[in-house]
C-alpha cells in the first residue's frame, strides 16, 4: 500500500524539520527507536498495553531514556494487551496501541487481533522483529506476522526503512481509526530501530486506493429512504455497532422518537438507542427476545443502521424478515447485500446519512396498531427466570447490577451466559457502555478489557464505574491480568459467575447432544476465586444466596482503591432462554416454558 505523506514542521524534533536552508544547521538524525517514540506522541497516543522482549528492548530502552508522555502499560500477556487496547478504543472511541516483541510475543497477539477485526475495533500492534538481512532465515524468535495476520487486518506494514518509520505509523493510526475501524499490524525490524534519520511526523496522509472521506450520499438515494420510512405501516429500526462508532446514537434516537419506529439492536448496538425507552425492544437475533424477533418477521420496512446481517442476528437467512424491505445504512460497501439484498443502500458515515434523512422523515404522534401488536409480544413472552427456589442465578445477579448503577456504568462482558444474560437484563441507556466480543466470541476477553476501559474512563474523567463480568472458565484464561489491575490500583468491579461449568457449551449439550457433558464440568479444577483475587493484592467476596448479593455488591463499592473480584456461585443447570436453534428461523424459538425434550 502506497503512502504519501505531507510533513508537518510543528511535529518536528528540535534540528529535525527535514529541511537545510542555507546557513541553518543539518537536520538532527535521531534512532529508529526514538522516532518511534516521538511519533506516539505526535499522534496525541495517551497510553500504550505492551510487553517488552529482545526484538524491542531498543523501543523499551528509548521509553525509559526519554519518559514520554504518554504512558506504557506492562501487561502479563500480550493477548491481555491486545483486549486492553480494544477495551480502551471503544470506551474512548480513540485507537487503542500495542506494542510487543518479535516471534511468540507477537503471535500472542493474534487473538486479540482477530478479535477486533470482527468487531471493527481501531487498535495499532506494534511488533519487533529480527534484523531485515535475516528475514527469512529462521532466526531466533523469528515469524512472519504480516502473513500470520494478513487476513485479521485492516492493513500490515512492514518497515524496511528508518526514513519510513515515522510516515508508516501516520498512516497506520489513520487506518485503523478512519472508515470502518480495524486492526493494524506495523513490524519493525531491530536494525530499523537503531537506524537513524531526521525524525518530522507528516501532517497529513494520503493512502492509495483508501479514501476515508465519505463522498456525501445522493440526495435522491436519501429522499427514496424517507419516502420508504413515510409510506411504511410495520418498520423497525436494526441498529449496529457502527451507529456507535459514528457517532450516530442521538440521530438514530430522533428518528425513532419522530416516526414512532420501534428498535430492536445487535449485541455490539446495546446502548445506541436507551433501552428504558418504550419503542425498545432490546436485542434481536439468537439469544434475542421474543417481541423483536417476532416484530422483524412481521416488518414491512427494516432500516438497518451500522449492522451486518450476520447469522446470530438473521438465523435461517431465506426465512428472515420474509415481507421487509431493506433500507441500510453502512460505511463499508462490502457489507451490502453481502448477506441480505438491500432495496435502498446508503454508504458512508451513518451520522452524515442520518442528518439528511432524519429531518424529510414524517412526524408521528403514534403507530397504535404496530406498537400495540409489540406490545402484544412483550406481554406474551417476557424475559423471565425461576426465583422462587431460593437458588441463586446469573439474571438477578445482573438485575442487581442494574439497580445499583442505575444503568450508568461502563460494563464489560466475556463470552457466554454471562454474555447473554447481561445483554437481557442489564438494560444500556448510552453508547460506549457496553463493551464484548461479539463476531470472534472470545473467552477471556472481558477482564484485560475492562482494563484497557478502565485507563479510558480515568482519562476522559467519566467518572462511570467499570464492570467486568465473566463466567468462571473464560475469567480464567486470562486471569493474570488481575496483577496488572492491582498495579495501577484500578478500582474495577470484577464479576465472576461461578457455575462450575462452561455453561453456554453445556446448554448445548443438554438441548441439542442429549445431555452428554463431554469435559465441560469445572468443578474438579476450579480455584477459590477469592483466594486468587487476594494473592494478586485485589479484595474477593463471594455470595452464594440471593439474600447476599446486595450485601456484597455494597463492600465492593465502597472500595475505591484497589480491583475486587465478586464471585457469585449460581445453580449450575441454568439456561439462556429465549434462544433460536443455529440455523433455524427467528421466529422458531425456543423459550424457557417449554422443556429440553421438544427440540432435542
Amino acid at each position: 500500500m502506497e503512502t504519501q505523506v505531507k510533513v508537518n514542521p510543528a511535529k518536528a524534533a528540535p534540528g529535525g524539520d527535514g529541511a537545510s536552508p542555507e546557513g541553518s544547521p543539518a537536520p538532527v538524525a535521531v534512532s529508529g527507536a526514538e522516532i518511534f517514540v516521538r511519533s506516539l506522541e505526535a499522534e496525541g497516543v495517551e497510553v500504550v498495553f505492551g510487553h517488552p522482549g529482545g526484538a524491542v528492548i531498543i523501543i523499551y530502552d528509548e521509553i525509559a531514556r526519554l519518559q514520554p508522555k504518554f504512558q506504557h502499560v506492562l501487561v502479563r500477556h500480550e493477548q491481555g494487551g491486545t483486549h486492553a487496547a480494544a477495551g480502551y478504543a471503544k470506551t474512548t472511541g480513540k485507537v487503542g496501541t500495542v506494542l510487543v516483541t518479535s516471534g511468540p510475543g507477537a503471535t500472542n497477539t493474534v487473538t486479540g487481533i482477530a478479535d477486533a477485526y470482527m468487531d471493527s475495533v481501531g487498535i495499532v500492534v506494534f511488533t519487533g522483529q529480527v534484523p531485515t538481512h535475516l528475514i527469512g532465515n529462521d532466526a531466533f524468535q523469528e515469524c512472519d506476522i504480516i502473513g500470520v495476520t494478513r487476513s485479521i487486518t485492516k492493513h500490515s506494514f512492514l518497515v524496511r526503512d528508518v526514513n519510513e518509520l515515522a510516515p508508516t505509523i501516520r498512516a497506520a493510526y489513520h487506518l485503523a481509526g478512519t472508515g470502518r475501524p480495524g486492526p493494524v499490524v506495523v513490524d519493525i525490524p531491530k536494525d530499523v530501530q537503531l537506524a537513524r534519520a531526521p525524525f518530522s511526523y507528516p501532517e497529513t496522509v494520503k493512502i492509495r486506493g483508501y479514501d476515508a472521506q465519505q463522498q456525501p450520499v445522493e440526495t435522491t438515494r436519501v429522499e427514496r429512504a424517507a419516502r420508504m420510512i413515510n409510506k411504511a405501516r410495520h418498520p423497525v429500526l436494526y441498529v449496529g455497532g457502527g451507529a456507535i462508532n459514528s457517532g450516530a446514537s442521538d440521530l438514530v434516537t430522533d428518528l425513532a422518537r419522530k416516526a414512532r419506529i420501534p428498535v430492536t439492536t445487535t449485541l455490539h448496538g446495546l446502548g445506541a438507542f436507551p433501552e428504558n425507552d418504550p419503542l425498545s425492544m432490546g436485542m434481536l437475533g439468537m439469544h434475542g427476545t421474543w417481541c423483536a424477533n417476532q416484530a422483524i418477521q412481521m416488518s414491512d420496512l427494516i432500516i438497518a443502521v451500522g449492522a451486518r446481517f450476520d447469522d446470530r442476528v438473521t438465523g435461517k437467512l431465506d426465512a428472515w424478515a420474509p415481507n421487509a424491505r431493506i433500507i441500510h445504512i453502512e460505511v463499508d460497501p462490502s457489507c451490502i447485500s453481502k448477506n441480505v439484498y438491500a432495496d435502498c443502500a446508503l454508504v458512508g458515515d451513518a451520522r452524515q446519512i442520518l442528518e439528511g434523512l432524519v429531518p424529510l422523515v414524517d412526524p408521528l404522534d403514534d403507530r397504535p396498531e404496530w406498537l400495540a401488536k409489540i406490545a402484544e409480544w412483550r406481554a406474551e413472552c417476557p424475559l423471565e427466570y425461576a426465583d422462587d427456589d431460593g437458588a441463586l442465578r446469573c439474571q438477578y445477579v445482573i438485575e442487581r447490577l442494574k439497580e445499583k448503577t442505575g444503568g450508568h456504568a461502563v460494563v464489560l462482558t466475556d463470552v457466554g451466559q454471562n454474555q447473554m444474560w447481561t445483554a437481557q437484563y442489564f438494560q444500556f441507556l448510552h453508547p460506549r457502555t457496553h463493551i464484548t466480543s461479539g463476531g470472534l466470541g472470545t473467552m477471556g476477553f472481558s477482564l484485560p478489557a475492562s482494563i484497557g476501559a478502565a485507563f479510558g474512563v480515568r482519562e476522559m474523567g467519566a467518572g462511570l464505574p467499570v464492570i467486568s463480568i465473566s463466567g468462571d472458565g473464560g475469567f480464567l484464561m486470562n486471569s493474570q491480568e488481575l496483577g496488572v489491575a492491582a498495579a495501577h490500583k484500578l478500582p474495577i468491579k470484577i464479576v465472576v459467575i461461578n457455575n462450575n461449568f462452561l455453561g453456554m457449551v453445556r446448554q448445548w449439550q443438554e438441548l441439542f447432544h442429549d445431555r452428554r457433558f463431554s469435559h465441560t464440568d469445572l468443578t474438579a479444577t476450579n480455584p477459590d476465586f477469592v483466594k486468587l483475587a487476594e494473592a494478586y493484592h485485589c479484595v474477593g467476596l463471594r455470595a452464594s444466596k440471593p439474600e447476599q448479593v446486595d450485601d456484597v455488591l455494597e463492600r465492593a463499592w465502597a472500595i475505591n482503591d484497589r480491583p475486587v473480584l465478586m464471585e457469585f456461585q449460581v445453580v449450575q443447570e441454568e439456561m439462556v432462554f429465549p434462544m433460536v436453534p443455529a440455523g433455524a428461523p427467528s421466529d422458531q424459538m425456543i423459550t424457557r416454558r417449554l422443556t429440553p425434550n421438544a427440540f432435542v
